[in-house]
């Protein structure tokens, strides 16, 4: 279809057609990594939505009846040529796919694109009049969204004008590049969103320096060199995400977490997790929160000579170290002067979005085919994280890498976004069930973990909680109801933006913005109602917040580790270098 200068020598058509049916793969490549799930999901949510239809057939009806009429009045108005100055149909607002031209301005196009939208409201607003039980309504509309997305006309090379003309414009070329990025991603069984050659690990990220001074199964303790004179005496020790590669969290200096931490004058120490295998099928809860969280503890403490320190964990790493303090508390052992939690769920009664992969049916599927693996596989995790936004971190790498040749731009996040963790069987199992199913953690006495009965209750250690508006991964408002579970000092601070964007808001942007100081006791629409805006980022908040449980100021530290814990290489560490490729 090329000859040897890599020109376009095949019929155009024909050359289309070869693409679309190569396109074709990237579904199967879908599929693969979690997509079958959602045709089988949606056919068996829109099943018991027609049997129970059949009982008053006369909504359907109704709705077939008002489809026909508006697909008949877009029919028309194609042959009078009145699609554009008079639209039947019109995407919602932020829909994307639409916003070129050619999809107005060429009538037949402009009739694809209103047919599709036609069709899509129709079975949406079917779905979310379905009338079910709370969550197979959720289940239905989630997976009917996701039915629709993937339909979409500007998925597909022959019915997406904007595929059409680059292609005529580069006289094929575009249609050469994106099937080369196709087979590409194909190699790499996932789709690519940034340039992946543009970064690496310890060059271009995760350039805080440091040196991992302890290791065990679990983990690597990078402890990471002052950038200061002085520093706190109590140290920092970072508990990051279990399930993703801790360096969001030290991404570039202009954005690092970790370095802000260092110039406020923090000792900080960071866990960075192992990216298991299946042959560590038999990792659990208690491992990571014993051999992980506590040893961190033990660790952190017997380098830095101090019999306290402060702690900051995110996401799963916040529902670990939760256990964790619990364990402490049972213990009597008040090594933990502090503890913040960045958009963490301890109370999984309202797990937002997540909720539609959240039953016993589903749950044992996939705990079926884990424990069959040994492992949760990274990917299928960011899948379905990625499927919560299928259009912005899905489709919209499909038709630009795939059908448009292009290559998506450098971006940190989305670099990080796709290289993700493994889980071991028993952990996840343990955490999936234990957790989202059962919500175990918040009932008194209901686990025990590392040989303790928890309750959370007995913990009163200061707590400093980060929430975002946008979390579709930890809801605010269900991050929210941890405030009532421990028995110390709490400060809640709601942040803009989603689980990653708000969480990663440096100081010197000064962007966004946060709300303080609302009404505790009273729910989380009472506390925002009088909570107070405030412009900018939440880390100097934090900061001013911490600075007045981090001690004395004492001099910097000016080696790594002591003689019972040598330096055993230097950060960013062995383990996070891991990638699933």
């Amino acid at each position: 279809m090329t000859d040897k200068n890599g020109n376009f020598t095949t019929d155009p058509q024909e050359f289309i057609d070869y693409v679309n049916r190569e396109t074709s793969k990237v579904l199967e490549m879908f599929s693969a990594t979690g997509g079958d799930d959602i045709l089988r999901q949606f056919t068996q949510s829109w099943t018991e939505l027609a049997t129970r239809s059949l009982e008053d057939p006369t909504v359907w009806v109704r709705a077939i009846a008002d489809y026909q009429q508006a697909q008949f009045n877009l029919w028309r108005n194609l042959l009078s040529g009145n699609t554009s100055d008079n639209p039947i149909a019109e995407p919602t607002p932020g829909d994307r796919r639409f916003k070129a031209e050619e999809w107005s301005k060429n009538p037949v196009f402009d009739y694809i694109k209103q047919s599709y939208l036609l069709t899509s409201h129709m079975l949406m607003d079917m779905a979310q009049h379905a009338n079910l039980s709370t969550q197979e309504q959720q289940k239905l509309e989630f997976y009917t969204q996701q039915y629709v997305d993937a339909l979409s006309p500007s998925n597909f090379a022959l019915t997406n004008p904007e595929v059409l003309q680059q292609a005529l414009e580069t006289k094929g070329a575009s249609l050469v590049d994106g099937l080369k990025n196709l087979l590409s991603d194909i190699d790499k069984g996932r789709i690519s969103m940034t340039d992946e050659d543009a970064f690496e690990l310890g060059t271009n990220l995760a350039t805080t320096e440091g040196a991992v001074v302890f290791q065990n199964d679990i983990f690597q303790l990078i402890h990471y060199k002052p950038l200061t004179e002085q520093v706190h005496e109590r140290p920092t020790l970072i508990v990051p995400p279990s399930i993703n590669k801790y360096y969001i969290l030290d991404l570039q200096p202009d954005n690092s977490f970790v370095r802000y931490c260092l110039e406020q004058g923090q000792d900080v120490y960071l866990v960075s997790w192992i990216n298991p295998s299946p042959e560590q099928r038999s990792l659990s809860w208690d491992d990571y929160v014993g051999d992980g969280v506590l040893k961190a503890i033990d660790v952190t403490k017997a380098i830095s000579k101090q019999s306290k320190l402060n702690l900051v964990s995110w996401c799963v790493g916040g529902t670990l170290t939760a256990s964790a303090l619990a364990v402490l508390a049972n213990r009597k052992d008040t090594s933990i002067g502090s503890c913040t939690f960045l958009t963490t769920l301890i109370d999984f009664s309202d797990p937002g979005d997540l909720s539609v992969y959240i039953d016993q049916y589903q749950v044992k599927h996939l705990e079926s085919k884990v424990n069959n693996e040994g492992i949760l596989h990274g990917r299928e995790l960011a899948t379905s994280f990625n499927m919560l936004r299928s259009n912005d971190l899905i489709w919209s790498y499909v038709v630009n890498n795939y059908l448009k040749g292009q290559t998506p731009p450098p971006f940190d996040i989305l670099y990080w976004n796709s290289d993700p963790t493994n889980l071991p069987a028993d952990m996840y199992t343990y955490y999936i069930n234990r957790m989202y199913l059962e919500n175990k953690l918040v009932e008194p006495d209901a686990l025990t973990i590392c040989g303790e009965t928890i309750d959370l209750r007995r913990v009163k250690t200061p707590c400093y909680f980060l929430s975002t508006m946008e979390d579709h991964i930890a809801p605010w408002k269900g991050t929210f109801r941890a405030l009532d579970l421990f028995s110390g000092t709490v400060e809640f601070v709601l942040g803009a933006s989603g689980h990653v964007a708000g969480v990663i808001n440096p100081a010197k942007k000064n962007r966004r913005n946060y709300w303080i100081k609302g009404e505790l006791g009273k729910g989380p629409e009472a506390w925002l109602e009088s909570a107070e805006r405030q412009e900018g980022s939440w880390w100097n908040h934090w900061s001013e917040w911490l600075r007045r449980r981090a001690g004395k100021k004492v001099t910097a530290p000016t080696e790594y580790g002591t003689a019972d814990y040598p330096v055993i290489e230097a950060a960013p560490g062995s383990y996070v270098r891991n990638r699933l490729d």
